[in-house]
């Protein structure tokens, strides 16, 4: 049965992307979309890639609708997310207004009062390789932060099989879409272009996420997290560090092959989730959902090294939120999200 889907803020990255995603999606029938800053306007008059979904944007939602897609910045979009839910509408949310279910841990980094706490219990946090069971009969998802995803993945099976310890450091790279689509002195051209700098050192609003999904099993991790800006329109890099405990018996070499036996076995059934041979590179996963892994060990301090690559506006936003969507309305999870990467 086709989904009839709106999306909320359809102006910026994230919105455009769900766009063109759901444009090939055989079971999603695209209704309603909202954009304040375009209202009146056709979808093709603001985007012209995306002529092919040429909807009138409106300043609220209407028609009869199925499931909707919240981009707005935080606390905005947990506001829409209630008045959805009590019509029977389904909703991802691609803020962080229901990622974390700690209320004080969102308050302390977001800095302000949740607008419904009482939702945070029945949200779930839409990771999919770690909550498929529970996203399959979910009203409401939190879907991860970019950053996340990637570390995340990459780190997952070694915290959860006890290899690692729980001292991690998450070194993280970002390409500038991630930013959003809003003017910022930061983000501009000059500021950006034969650059590389780190920001939000002190810490950053997506490190809670990676602490409680990694932290789900006794041992509560303690990583370090820092983010930098790359002179790159998409794309996410995350290399992590951690020491392997002690008891992993062998050579470097014998170690790193029962980890990399480890890692590819448990993502061995996974469709958007590819250990690889070789360092992945950012330009691998353009345009498409998957996120690349690889691993290796520094023999020289018994480290294991994560390398996890994701592109930060379909993984890492777009299309894990219809790879959730999938799961909610009860398709093939990687129905509309076959697309390849575009390379070069």
């Amino acid at each position: 049965m086709t989904t009839r889907v709106g999306i909320v803020n359809v102006t910026g990255y994230a919105g455009s992307e769900l766009v063109r995603l759901l444009h090939g999606h055989p079971e999603a029938e695209l209704v309603s979309v909202t954009g304040r800053s375009a209202v009146g306007q056709h979808l093709s008059d603001v985007f012209p890639h995306l002529a092919g979904s040429d909807l009138l944007i409106q300043e609220e939602l209407s028609g009869s609708l199925d499931l909707v897609f919240l981009s707005l910045p935080h606390k905005a979009g947990a506001e829409i997310a209630t008045s959805l839910l009590e019509q029977g509408i389904k909703v991802i949310d691609l803020s962080a207004d229901f990622r974390l279910k700690n209320l004080n841990e969102y308050e302390y980094w977001y800095e302000t009062k949740h607008p419904c706490p009482e939702y945070l219990k029945l949200a779930v946090y839409g990771l999919t390789e770690l909550h498929r069971l529970e996203i399959g009969d979910a009203k409401l998802i939190g879907n991860p932060g970019c950053y996340p995803t990637a570390a995340i993945l990459g780190l997952y099976p070694g915290v959860k099989e006890g290899i690692i310890g729980p001292d991690l450091i998450i070194d993280a790279k970002s390409g500038v879409s991630g930013a959003g689509r809003s003017a910022n002195l930061g983000t501009q051209f000059s500021e950006v272009n034969e650059n590389l700098f780190a920001y939000s050192v002190k810490g950053h609003r997506h490190f809670p996420e990676i602490v409680q999904e990694l932290s789900l099993f006794p041992e509560r991790v303690t990583p370090t997290f820092l983010t930098h800006l790359v002179p790159m329109t998409r794309g996410i890099m995350i290399t992590s560090y951690a020491n392997i405990k002690e008891g992993m018996l062998g050579s470097t070499k014998v170690i790193a092959e029962h980890i990399t036996e480890i890692y590819r076995e448990f993502y061995d059934k996974e469709p958007f989730v590819t250990m690889v041979y070789n360092p992945p590179q950012t330009k691998e996963t353009w345009g498409s959902n998957q996120c690349l892994v690889y691993t290796t060990v520094d023999e020289r301090t018994n480290r294991l090294i994560v390398i996890s690559c994701i592109d930060n506006l379909v993984k890492g936003a777009a299309g894990q939120a219809i790879q959730n969507m999938n799961l909610m309305q009860g398709y093939p999870e990687v129905m509309g999200l076959n697309t390849l990467a575009v390379y070069p």
